[in-house]
């Protein structure tokens, strides 16, 4: 199961871990404090540590994190769990985000969502915000025994590949498949034109070839649509109309209902799947499902950066801000 291959037993992730409330159903690490990147964020070791832990219920989390860890949140804490757990449900893509904590020796940012949002935004891709994270090697620290989100976490992976194979050609390598699955949930991102690095995307994949290949290896193997050829790294599609169209239905709904807002006229009203069959015969099929993935990714991006301001406060939205932006 491709999941098996984010599983972590990291001790000081764990001990950050032991700093909060531990009603968590899940918590993993992601980014270039996890997992080695080249260019401006290779230095891992003082690279800031990112974390998402995943609440069955916010307000009672918050409640308890708030007597635990005052200090980390803004000026939004005199307000209380109840308002902050609906500034992160309504507001943005569902996290609540708390930067530049001092933790355990070492600099850690962490989000906050809850449980039903996580596999919302996993089989549906509603923001794709913290489901494409997790497109991406991650290290889980905690997982308890959720069924549905399980399944949703496998599905989400199972949706990338497929998402990637619309825009990928007839043939290509491991490294195609793997910089198109973590470059899904920046397309359209604000931040990559503005703060980000703009070879982020690579210098993700090209050190971390083998970290994908144990993501999604298996999925590989079992789709009945690819040649997965291990040894040489190659894989071959089904690029037909039909192949295609067999994708474009398994995608999630929130990207099959942008791209039938993008391609259905105004009047015409036509349902998705006739809009989907007409797409699998466009020679840009894999045009318009990057433009669906940017209607997506765009607003949820800068939704959820404006919302970083008021949770953050101003001054830590300045340094982490600059941060950013000289890395």
């Amino acid at each position: 199961m491709a999941l098996q291959a984010l599983q972590s037993s990291g001790v000081a992730f764990r001990k950050i871990l032991s700093h909060f409330p531990e009603e968590l159903s899940l918590a993993f690490a992601y980014g270039s404090g996890v997992y080695r990147q080249v260019g401006p964020s290779s230095d891992q070791k003082n690279a800031m540590l990112d974390f998402v832990f995943t609440v069955d219920d916010p307000v009672t989390w918050h409640s308890k994190n708030l007597k635990k860890n005052w200090n980390h949140y803004s000026f939004l804490k005199v307000l209380g769990p109840k308002i902050i757990t609906t500034i992160q449900n309504n507001y943005g893509a569902g996290v609540y985000y708390n930067p530049l904590i001092m933790c355990n020796g070492r600099l850690i940012k962490y989000g906050v969502i809850s449980t039903n949002s996580l596999i919302e935004d996993l089989l549906n891709w509603n923001n794709l915000y913290v489901a494409g994270r997790l497109q991406k090697p991650v290290k889980i620290i905690a997982m308890n025994e959720n069924v549905a989100l399980r399944s949703a976490l496998d599905k989400n992976l199972k949706s990338a590949v497929t998402t990637a194979f619309l825009m990928l050609p007839e043939s290509f390598s491991e490294e195609d498949l793997f910089i198109e699955i973590a470059g899904l949930s920046y397309s359209g991102d604000f931040r990559m034109v503005v703060g980000e690095d703009k070879t982020k995307v690579l210098n993700i994949v090209k050190p971390n070839i083998a970290h994908f290949r144990e993501l999604y290896g298996n999925i590989l193997q079992e789709n009945p649509q690819v040649v997965y050829k291990i040894q040489h790294g190659r894989l071959e599609i089904d690029k037909s109309p039909e192949g295609q169209f067999t994708q474009l239905m398994t995608l999630p709904k929130t990207l099959q209902q942008q791209i039938n807002h993008i391609m259905d006229p105004p009047g015409k009203n036509r349902d998705v799947e006739e809009t989907l069959l007409q797409v699998a015969h466009d020679p840009d099929c894999g045009e318009v499902v990057r433009l669906g993935l940017s209607a997506i990714v765009r607003p949820s991006s800068m939704k959820q950066s404006t919302k970083g301001i008021f949770t953050a406060g101003v001054k830590k939205t300045v340094v982490y801000s600059s941060l950013k932006l000289h890395k």
